[in-house]
């Protein structure tokens, strides 16, 4: 079952029940992303130096909402289950420093290696973060020998921040069973969901995005837009 719904990410998590999902898998549009956004170096996200010409631009969440976030988060995940936030080097400190606090019994960052370059002038990013948070005890991976560096290459030319099926598949694989609930309450490009269908996992997910209902609903296959 695949549940695709048009809302605000924390009207969807009011709708789900307490530790009623197995795992959540999600990447949040931070407040970061404005200042690329500002000098102009996000062209892909919609980004311009010219506020005028700034079109199809993310709203994005700030320290607060992902406070929040994280604690309907820890709400809705069931005992010994894991939650996966991706974020940047800059916005690491703040979910790192929100984790025990929201609940969560035990945090790691683990590095996506993208391969390929990203944004940035000195250094530039070819890795993300993607914060492991455990509710409870470890729920047993099924691959002992996964390292904390997942090279997996980056998506060119998709949807913004479109995410690798093959970096996903390593979550939702690792850590649910068929049949079990998985939530992203920013779908995007729809990633998540389509590794759901492929393993035949329950999804129930939500975006604001007109784009991204119709972006992620032609890659699943489905044809109607709502």
């Amino acid at each position: 079952m695949i549940d695709l719904q048009k809302k605000d990410a924390f009207a969807f998590l009011e709708t789900l029940e307490n530790e009623s999902v197995d795992l959540i898998f999600t990447d949040p549009p931070y407040w970061t992303l404005n200042k690329w956004r500002n000098i102009g170096t996000t062209t892909r996200l919609g980004g311009n130096s010219d506020k005028d010409k700034q079109t199809g631009w993310f709203e994005t969440i700030d320290s607060t909402e992902l406070w929040e976030l994280m604690v309907e988060m820890f709400r809705v995940l069931k005992k010994d289950r894991h939650a996966f936030i991706m974020c940047d080097g800059q916005t690491l400190k703040w979910v790192l420093g929100y984790a025990e606090e929201a609940g969560f019994s035990y945090y790691k960052p683990l590095v996506w290696d993208k391969v390929s370059l990203g944004m940035g002038y000195h250094f530039r990013s070819r890795h993300e973060f993607v914060v492991m948070l455990d509710k409870g005890k470890n729920r047993k991976i099924k691959d002992l020998s996964l390292p904390d560096v997942i090279t997996v290459p980056m998506i060119k030319g998709g949807y913004p921040t479109q995410k690798p099926l093959k970096l996903v598949n390593i979550f939702v694989e690792q850590f649910t069973e068929e049949g079990e609930v998985v939530v992203d309450p920013f779908f995007g490009s729809g990633t998540v969901p389509l590794s759901c269908q492929d393993n035949k996992r329950i999804f129930k997910g939500s975006d604001i995005s007109d784009d991204a209902h119709k972006y992620a609903k032609e890659r699943l296959g489905i044809l109607s837009l709502f």
